[in-house]
């Protein structure tokens, strides 16, 4: 049995991981990067080592540096979550190759069906329906036109080594194949990390339906029912549940028994999902996911199984002890994401931030997975998932109207969230009678008259008093933490360059040495909390909006803060009101920014993999 688990990973799915480890006994190891010195996940885990960088590539894409830790921790297994390194083949096989368990399917099942290419030949194999597609990868834009000319308009073209919507484009027409393959392309090397592209028939109102699979090294392999993703924006999922509604049962079963034909036939172990849009009751295979899906969760309510603990003992080495006869579904689940995102218009524009409240909801059939509590920042270098509100009852209808009042309760200040998005979906008569599809949100459901949910007043420097921050220190880059306590706390806190909250009565000193797992640390307790001053780590971006450069027409200024993917224009070029000027791409999200007057292009103040900050000036532009 495993004893030890480095969690490769970062967030809500690493503070779930980490709990499930805890509840079995078993010591956890969490790894950071420098915006997550502090992140929850690491003040959660046993042990916490630096990985050093701020963006993924730096940090949480950074096998090399992850390998290492994972040698100095001691650690018998890596759980790498979902995302980041997920789905690496090589990184899965070099730390099966350092004498370590991967928690996670082979690296042969996660090759296989990473190329997505090679991932539609292994399900024609296993007879499991695939859309009519192209052979092999995309060469020019001539035999992409070439598809849709032969197949029929729209197509889809996609990353042959993504998912999750990453390096996918709708092509409605032959005038715009070459932006679309050149936008693909792009998203599928700075996702990826590989430019190959395929085509496939797009469907215009289908359903993503996908079944959970479970196997383990004896041959055994079960299906756990599906889920229901087809709540979509730009291709990312916003609401997941199950069962499906309005889905017949002889298609849920023929699906599921598709599902366990194709991880049999890549001889697949531990926890995966096989994805299939569906349509007119007729299913295709989509793709196949190696690794935990960020809507597991739904599926745990409704079987009533920890598909963390069931990963954790089949990379140990334990047999499922159940078969198919034996997996029962009661009720139904729902899961939203809580993004942070501002809905506004249905714009869903990156809200990077601190977190300056957070309130969860509670009550009967409510569940939270959230990798942030309030004082946390959520930065603009990652994916911008703040929580998932999950509930179940007896029915979809009692589950709808959960969710609403669980929406209800949330209380988040200090960044916008998609949360009155979901409210207006789950109570929209479409969703409701399930006539959605997974074009719905993008093409059909009017989100315009959303107001802002941006950051409450509460956001204001000061706004929240926090308890005197716990202090961290680095010992040959391992993490470990110090709490000071003290009867002085505003000459404590002035030392620190800390501003004292109103104290209590000031209580005892007195110090606690103790070992958590091996980590020594000390304690010395009393009754006061003080707040950082506005000149701290922890300033809001806000405090730094007047030094960012005043908007007028011409002036272009950077929307978020991001990184300059691509320059669209060049100087001395004229361009007219509404063209597009450049590309931004921030937490995972690419957004492009358009001139707002018609004119000559003068400067450009930027590069593309440059950072930029939110008001920055980017371009001018003389009438």
């Amino acid at each position: 049995m495993l004893k030890k688990i480095l969690v490769a990973n970062r967030g809500e799915i690493a503070v779930r991981i980490i709990r499930t480890c805890r509840e079995l006994g078993l010591s956890t190891v969490a790894v950071y990067s420098e915006p997550d010195r502090d992140a929850l996940h690491v003040r959660f885990a046993d042990e916490a080592f630096a990985l050093g960088g701020r963006t993924a590539a730096e940090s949480y894409l950074n096998s090399d540096a992850i390998l290492d830790l994972m040698e100095r921790s001691g650690a018998d297994g890596v759980h790498p979550g979902y995302g980041f390194l997920s789905e690496n083949a090589e990184f899965a096989q070099a730390v099966i190759d350092r004498g370590v368990v991967f928690v996670g399917p082979p690296p042969g099942a996660i090759a296989t069906m990473g190329d997505k290419i090679s991932a539609r030949r292994a399900a024609e194999d296993a007879d499991v329906p695939v859309l009519p597609g192209g052979a092999g990868a995309l060469s020019s834009v001539a035999e992409l036109v070439g598809f849709g000319e032969s197949h029929g308009w729209p197509v889809a073209v996609k990353a042959a080594f993504g998912g999750g919507g990453r390096g996918m484009k709708v092509v409605a027409s032959a005038g715009e194949a070459s932006a679309a393959m050149e936008s693909a392309r792009r998203e599928a090397v700075a996702y990826f990390g590989r430019p190959e592209l395929y085509a496939e028939r797009f469907l215009t109102r289908p359903r993503h339906i996908e079944m959970q699979v479970l196997a383990d090294t004896y041959g055994n392999v079960v299906w756990l029912g599906e889920r229901d993703c087809s709540v979509q924006r730009r291709h990312q999922k916003l609401i997941e549940e199950s069962p499906a509604p309005d889905f017949p049962d002889h298609v849920r079963r023929a699906m599921g028994e598709a599902g366990v034909r194709l991880a049999r036939a890549c001889s697949y172990v531990g926890v995966g999902t096989v994805e299939f849009l569906y349509q007119d009751e007729e299913f295709y295979f989509l793709e196949m996911n190696t690794r935990l899906q960020v809507e597991h969760p739904v599926t745990e309510l409704v079987t009533g199984l920890d598909l963390v603990e069931w990963q954790l003992r089949v990379a140990g080495g334990g047999a499922l002890g159940f078969g198919q006869a034996d997996v029962r579904s009661t009720g139904h689940a729902i899961e939203v994401r809580v993004n942070a995102e501002d809905p506004a218009g249905g714009r869903f524009a990156p809200s990077p931030g601190t977190l300056t409240a957070f309130v969860s909801p509670t009550g009967p059939g409510v569940r939270v997975d959230a990798g942030y509590v309030a004082g946390d920042a959520v930065s603009p270098f990652y994916d911008n998932l703040v929580a998932k509100v999950v509930v179940w009852a007896q029915d979809r209808d009692r589950a709808r109207r959960r969710m609403v009042r669980a929406l209800g309760e949330t209380e988040i200040a200090g960044v916008a969230t998609t949360i009155p998005a979901q409210v207006a979906i789950v109570e929209h008569p479409d969703f409701v009678a399930a006539r959605h599809s997974t074009n719905w949100v993008d093409h059909e459901l009017d989100l315009s008259p959303l107001d802002s949910a941006g950051p409450t007043s509460s956001d204001q420097p000061g706004g929240v008093p926090q308890e005197l921050p716990e202090l961290t220190a680095e010992i040959g880059g391992q993490r470990f933490a110090l709490k000071l306590w003290t009867s002085d706390p505003r000459g404590l806190a002035a030392s620190l360059g800390l501003t004292p909250a109103p104290a209590a009565d000031a209580g005892t000193k007195r110090a606690d040495w103790r070992s958590r797992r091996g980590v020594p640390s000390v304690t010395t307790w009393s009754h006061a909390g003080a707040t950082r001053d506005s000149g701290s780590a922890r300033e809001r971006p806000a405090a730094r909006d007047a030094q960012q450069v005043r908007h007028s027409p011409g002036r272009i200024l950077a929307p978020m803060h991001g990184t300059v993917v691509r320059m669209l224009v060049e100087v001395g070029d004229r361009v007219s009101e509404h063209e597009e000027i450049c590309v931004i791409e921030a937490m995972k999200m690419e957004s492009v920014v358009a001139a707002d007057v018609a004119g000559s292009v003068t400067e450009i103040l930027v590069s593309p993999g440059e950072t930029v900050d939110s008001g920055r000036l980017i371009a001018v532009i003389s009438e």
